[in-house]
This record gives structure tokens, C-alpha cells and sequence, in this order.
């Protein structure tokens, strides 16, 4: 597959890009609103094309696919315009505002016939695939869940605080929260949240919430722009526990562990570094090579946004919010 991708941002640089180029597939073109831009991360990456806007690029580049980390804002328009192209799109996390927007796009993806993957890669990484067969056949019945994403945001400038551009702590880490608990829990009933803005920037800096079940289970979740990081997870079950840290975004070259106690046992399991982000290229082009249903596919994509929505209605409101149901 031939990957287009659509800004010069650092997941792309960093992260995603060398993952495609690790796999069997090629990033075969690169879009910036500046041409000069473009063309200095083509060189340094290895990219045949560049191109000074989005439009052309779906037009003239020999591409299949589209990789899209713009801004929040932004991933709707310009996934909807490369499907426009026929192309078929990958697209970070979150994949829209909210889910009306998601619900949408996805329908608008099936219509122009083009497979749409909301990008959230740390669901590719063995551990995670790990964690939740040992939760669902060895721990017994979950009661807890704890999720934490947080880190030090230290650029005022940054567009992960501006409002117009879809920005917040919940939007950018707390998703990662959300989508573990889910995948321990499955999806909640009520939701609620308290969020602060330490910036004055207009959205959430710091957000903490409680996922509430109707049959007692409960998860709590957190995510902020300030302080030192903090990426875990905690599992409490009626025959153990299981725990992870560095559990959202390790280093492709880190090894990391998983470790849970099953009857009394304590046992810590250890994984060799992978590239979750090539991973997750792999996964989505084979899904559209066997015309197969993506594995990070709609409904995973809207039960989080409608947890997400439901958790920041509630910190809007200071009171708790059901969660919606399928639409």
C-alpha cells in the first residue's frame, strides 16, 4: 500500500512514518500547508513527493491511502476529502469532535466506498492484546478499573490548548484512559467528571472522571497536561489484579512488562520492543487486502466517543451523565 500523508506534525515525523517504512508498505507522498516545509521532510525522510497542499496531493500522488494527524478539528474535512479521491483513510485518535461528527464520517467513508481506521496504536502492542485475555480468562469477574494518561505540556502555544482547534487533556490522552477501561469493563452506563483548565485556555488541562455500571462496577479515569507522566493502568478482579505502566506509548526500542496476581501467584511478564505503530499500518492494510472489517472498527471508534462526550458534558455540568446508547 502507498501511504499520502497529510501534515508535517511529529507523530507523523517520529512515529508513523517509520512505521510504514518498516512495514511492506511505502509512504509515498507528504502534504504541508508549506511546499518548503513538505519538501525538507521528504529529503530527510525518504519520501518521493511533497506536495504544498492536501487537495493536490490526493489528486496527482500515486497513493492508495491516507495518514491524517491535523488537528482534532480538522480530521473530518480532510478525511472526508481524501475519501472524496477513493482513498482510503487512517486517521488519529480521536477520529472526530464527537460522536454525531464520528457516526458521519464513518457513513460518508461507506458511501464513497473507502475504509475508514480511527489510528490508536497502543491497541496493536502484544501487552495490550495480553492484558485483556488474561482479565477475560483468568482473573474472573472485574469490579475496578483504574487508567491514568498524563504528562508535562509545557509549550503555551501548543495546538492541544486551543479550543478552536478541538484541543484538551480528554481529547488528546484521556481517549487512552477511556479505551482501556472499555476494554476491561466494556461500556458504562453513566459517567462523571470534574475538569480543570490550569492554562486559561479555554479546555480541559486536567480531567478526572468516574465510569459507573449498573451492576456496581466502577472505573475511574484521568489525564492531564500538567505534571510528571504517568501512563498506567490497574485491573482489580474477585481472583487477582494486573497492572501496566508505560502502557499507552513506549519507545519502539523499550521493552515492557505486564504484571498480574492470579489466586495468590504474582507472575510479571516481559515483551521484546515492537513498533506498535507499524503494527497498526499492518493491520489496516491487510483489512482492506482481504475487503475485511478494520479491527479498530466503528462501533469500537463511537463507544469511546460517547464515553468521551458523556465525560465532558459532565465536567460542563457538574452532574453525572448517561452514557448513550448505539445510534
Amino acid at each position: 500500500m502507498r501511504f499520502g500523508v497529510i501534515s508535517t506534525a511529529k507523530i507523523a515525523r517520529e512515529d508513523v512514518i517509520p512505521g510504514i517504512q518498516k512495514s511492506d508498505h511505502t509512504v509515498a507522498a507528504i502534504s504541508s500547508r508549506s511546499r518548503d516545509r513538505a519538501s525538507e521532510v521528504a529529503e530527510t525522510l525518504g519520501i518521493d513527493s511533497a506536495f504544498g497542499d492536501y487537495e493536490t496531493m490526493f489528486a496527482e500522488a500515486d497513493i492508495d491511502a491516507v495518514y491524517n494527524p491535523l488537528p482534532n478539528a480538522l480530521h473530518a474535512e480532510w478525511s472526508q476529502r481524501a475519501a472524496d479521491h477513493g482513498l482510503d483513510v487512517l486517521c488519529e485518535k480521536p477520529l472526530t469532535v464527537d460522536t454525531a461528527g464520528a457516526v458521519d464520517l464513518f457513513d460518508y467513508c461507506a458511501k464513497q466506498g473507502v475504509t475508514l481506521m480511527e489510528a490508536f496504536m497502543y491497541q496493536f502492542h502484544p501487552r495490550t492484546q495480553r492484558a485483556r485475555d488474561i482479565v477475560e480468562n483468568e482473573l474472573g469477574e472485574v469490579h475496578t478499573v483504574d487508567a491514568s494518561f498524563k504528562f508535562a505540556l509545557s509549550d503555551r502555544e501548543d495546538i492541544r490548548l486551543d479550543p478552536k482547534l478541538a484541543g484538551g487533556s480528554l481529547m488528546d490522552v484521556g481517549c487512552y484512559a477511556v479505551s482501556a477501561a472499555r476494554g476491561f469493563l466494556g461500556e458504562p452506563d453513566r459517567a462523571f467528571a470534574h475538569s480543570r483548565d490550569s492554562r486559561d485556555s479555554g479546555v480541559d488541562t486536567n480531567l478526572s472522571g468516574v465510569l459507573s455500571y449498573d451492576d456496581g462496577r466502577v472505573a475511574s479515569i484521568s489525564c492531564g497536561f500538567d505534571g510528571p507522566r504517568r501512563e498506567s493502568y490497574r485491573v482489580e478482579a474477585d481472583g487477582g489484579w494486573l497492572e501496566a505502566k508505560d502502557c499507552f506509548g513506549p519507545d519502539h526500542d523499550q521493552s515492557v512488562s505486564l504484571t498480574y496476581s492470579v489466586d495468590g501467584r504474582e507472575v510479571t511478564e516481559t515483551f521484546d520492543p515492537v513498533d506498535h505503530y507499524q503494527l497498526q499500518v499492518e493491520a489496516f492494510a491487510d483489512t482492506i487486502e482481504n475487503g475485511e472489517t478494520p479491527p479498530i472498527d466503528q462501533a469500537e471508534t463511537l463507544g469511546n466517543m460517547r464515553v468521551m462526550d458523556a465525560l465532558a458534558r459532565s465536567a460542563d455540568t457538574g452532574e453525572p451523565v448517561d452514557v448513550a446508547g448505539p445510534e
